[in-house]
């Protein structure tokens, strides 16, 4: 589905109406593309901090080419970069956040289309003190410049837990490439609850080989792209879906060579028969994702209880209550693997709330409390996050109204919607083994949204 704003001010006569009107004018993002590079392009690298002498080699082994670059040091004209990291691990009080203007002041106009730019830091909650209040304010900083950067650029903070600093790898991979295009003035928590061991990735192109993936509402939308991104990142998928769907599900798995299980998810026995399922068929699983999910909005004074077809309690069954009792089930049975990944998909709605979705917002905002309630909980180096999200460009938006629909997809950083691979590219790192460190985290795919969240 087209963006046809972003069509017309791409032509001449839009980029003159819109800059005379002072429209937004977004830019078409970077999308990876199977077998490319994860950057293509020089990433600079500078700070003074705890993994400051390493990130030039962490790159090297992804593929990415990283030069130090000292702060205030000018590029030549014919210069350009990619990407920019910047170590602030070692700011310890706040008269030392000038550091990032010495950095950054020089190379912003020497950045190239869509560029990543990365601020590492200390998770706050994690020191006392001076150095609290410095690594703190490193959030303002980077929700800032994520929304001043422009061209398609992204901004993101990465707090990496001492201990952690050799698990950097699949997110610097993630956040410095065209996977991450509609994630932008997120904060990330590398070893917040417990430094797990980093796996080796052998391939950074199928990390996920030989790996184990169950996705719900597997059949289209976003959960289509999911069973699809994981796929190409080498699992074997598993789609779950409703009878209803079971055709275009037995369809796209068919096509992506993997198994179907085709049930309501809230079935009293649905988690027993999914667990069922995933140990006699594929002795397990390595990646689980809670991808369906419904909506029926109406403002809550118009929400009558026990009206047939209860719009809040079937909502928050499918959205929330399901995911909850399958996860228990596959955690109490032994079904998910050692290194395991289990993710929500929220929503930024479940966030900022939104009107007539009580009892969505509801809902998903439960799936961040079941991220809360889960992680300091997982054993045997199993992890859970949750993907929250915004405006993406589906078959359902494309029925909003005209008006409606535009103003969602302009009231963000990037100035358009999300598309499906944008979420299911943050799903995939979320899965990646080399994400082991990565726990207890809700990322938003939104675009880094202007008002609200």
């Amino acid at each position: 589905m087209s963006d046809r704003y972003q069509d017309f001010t791409a032509s001449t006569i839009g980029k003159q109406i819109t800059k005379l009107l002072g429209l937004p004018q977004p830019t078409r993002l970077e999308r990876y593309a199977e077998g490319a590079p994860l950057v293509d392009g020089t990433v600079a690298v500078g700070g003074r901090g705890r993994l400051a002498e390493s990130l030039v080699g962490i790159l090297d082994t992804l593929g990415i080419a990283g030069v130090e670059t000292p702060a205030g040091e000018t590029p030549g004209d014919a210069t350009t970069y990619k990407g920019l990291v910047f170590d602030a691990t070692g700011l310890t009080s706040s008269d030392q956040l000038v550091a990032l203007r010495d950095f950054f002041t020089p190379l912003l106009r020497s950045l190239d289309r869509c560029p990543r730019v990365v601020v590492i830091g200390t998770p706050p909650e994690l020191v006392d003190g001076a150095e609290r209040v410095a690594q703190r304010a490193l959030e303002g900083f980077t929700r800032s410049l994520g929304k001043e950067i422009g061209r398609g650029g992204t901004v993101q903070l990465v707090y990496v837990a001492d201990g952690a600093e050799g698990s950097v790898a699949s997110t610097l991979a993630f956040l410095l490439s065209p996977k991450s295009a509609y994630v932008s003035g997120q904060v990330v928590r590398i070893g917040a609850h417990g430094a797990a061991k980093p796996c080796e990735v052998a391939d950074w192109t199928r990390p996920l080989e030989g790996k184990v993936a169950v996705v719900t509402g597997a059949s289209r939308g976003i959960g289509e792209q999911i069973a699809r991104v994981l796929h190409r990142d080498g699992a074997t998928v598993i789609g779950i879906d409703v009878p209803q769907a079971a055709s275009e599900l037995q369809g796209v798995m068919r096509e992506l060579d993997g198994d179907h299980l085709v049930l309501d998810i809230t079935a009293k026995d649905a988690p027993q028969r999914i667990a069922h399922h995933l140990q006699t068929k594929h002795g397990g699983v390595d990646v689980v994702v809670h991808n369906a999910g419904i909506t029926r909005d109406r403002k809550l004074a118009n929400m009558a209880p026990n009206e047939k077809g209860d719009r809040f309690e079937q909502v928050v069954a499918v959205n929330l209550t399901a995911p909850e009792r399958i996860t228990r089930e596959l955690l109490d049975q032994g079904v998910v693997n050692k290194g395991g990944s289990i993710i929500g998909v929220a929503s930024i709605a479940g966030i900022a709330g939104n009107v007539g979705q009580t009892n969505y917002t509801a809902s998903k905002a439960g799936v961040i409390g079941l991220v809360d309630s889960l992680a300091d909980e997982l054993k045997d180096g199993i992890t859970i996050n949750a993907v929250a999200p915004g405006f993406i460009i589906t078959q359902m938006t494309a029925a909003v109204p005209f008006a409606t629909r535009e103003v969602g997809q302009r009231l963000n950083a990037l100035a358009q919607g999300g598309l499906p691979v944008d979420v299911a590219e943050t799903i995939a790192w979320y899965a990646s083994p080399g994400s082991t460190a990565v726990n207890g985290n809700v990322v938003r795919v939104c675009g880094q949204m202007m008002l609200g969240a």
